[in-house]
């Protein structure tokens, strides 16, 4: 093994990317004189759409009369475009605007046209990736200075998740329905993909952490099935419930840093020169 690994916990579609990317920081950099590290995946969750069919003529009908549509993540935005197959616009005879909580989020939409119509969908996002969070979106949509109370909100998520967004929306008086349209199965223990974790030197790995239920998943892992611990390891965090996660299942050193792949590409880059 390498000097030094990076541990991509993403699941494999989104790892793969930002995989490739990082490699190409790193050779860019100049870094790997030092030693090109090992970069590797464990997806310690599959995102699995839901695809039934009463799934999405419920969808259909709930956007007839929505006055905001926001998506938690990219994998909402994929799920529900999978299974409407149908442009954004068809839905309501209003233009429905839609909040997201971060620059992937907002290139899903543009990747399916939306926001780049004749007449755009309006995209609600919080101004700056240090606030790429439902609180940062609570902020942004509180500037729309909306009477909540005669407000219909809908929210795509997954299964399980935080609820904070959509509680603080019904506080203000906003009528909301939360709706799932896929679900994360942890990776399975007896996965090829965990032996390269049982054969690395933890004290040498960086952990990139970007869902704290993963994070929540891998401490269970690590209490049942390694004799290593996380004491030695760091990880980086692009938001501090995440941090916390880290911290609580054991991570010796945990960096916090802005959302976005380039924020975590900067940010294992200078781990790296440590």
């Amino acid at each position: 093994m390498s000097a030094k690994t990076i541990i991509v916990t993403r699941p494999s579609g989104q790892a793969r990317q930002l995989i490739e990317v990082l490699s190409q920081a790193v050779e860019n950099s100049g870094v790997a004189k030092r030693g090109f590290p090992e970069i590797i995946s464990l997806p310690l969750l599959t995102i699995v759409p839901k695809a039934d069919a009463a799934l999405a003529d419920h969808i259909a009908s709930v956007l007839r009369d929505a006055d905001l549509a926001i998506f938690v993540s990219p994998n909402a935005i994929e799920s529900v475009m999978r299974l409407l197959e149908r442009d954004w616009q068809e839905f309501s005879k209003k233009i429905i605007p839609i909040g997201v909580m971060g620059g992937s989020s907002q290139l899903a939409l543009q990747n399916h046209g939306i926001g780049n119509e004749s007449k755009p969908t309006p995209i609600i996002i919080p101004q700056h990736n240090a606030q790429w969070d439902s609180e940062g979106l609570w902020q942004e949509l509180q500037t729309l200075g909306w009477d909540w109370a005669s407000k219909k909100v809908v929210i795509f998520k997954g299964d399980g998740g935080r609820d904070w967004l959509a509680d603080t929306l019904k506080n203000a008086g906003a009528h909301v329905e939360a709706i799932s349209t896929y679900t994360r199965i942890p990776l399975d223990i007896d996965n090829p993909a965990w032996q390269a974790i049982h054969d690395m030197d933890f004290a040498k790995s960086l952990w990139l952490l970007t869902s704290s239920e993963a994070v929540r998943y891998l401490g269970t892992v690590m209490k049942d099935q390694f004799t290593q611990d996380l004491s030695a390891a760091s990880a980086l965090c692009p938001h501090h419930n995440i941090a916390d996660a880290a911290e609580i299942i054991g991570f010796g050193e945990v960096f916090t840093t802005e959302s976005g792949d380039e924020a975590l590409i900067k940010a294992s880059l200078a781990w790296l020169t440590l």
